[in-house]
């Protein structure tokens, strides 16, 4: 059994209790996300969106040189 789950409990109870506590974990973590980015939200259109543009473009400008210097 893992060795997580004490030994003298239920497999099934402990399993399902720490299954929970994931869960829970992931539900506010994700709440957490989602209340920065909308505490962020006009400076990521703005300015994140521009940084990102500029790295794709970079990027597949790269590409392009590399494409037409290859044999």
């Amino acid at each position: 059994m893992p060795q997580f789950i004490p030994a003298g409990t239920g497999l099934f109870t402990m399993g399902l209790l720490l299954t929970a506590v994931h869960i829970l974990i992931g539900l506010l973590w994700s709440a957490v996300l989602i209340g920065f980015a909308r505490i962020l939200q006009g400076w990521l259109r703005k300015h994140a969106r521009r940084l990102l543009d500029r790295i794709t473009g970079t990027v597949i400008g790269a590409f392009g040189i590399r494409l037409a210097l290859s044999n």
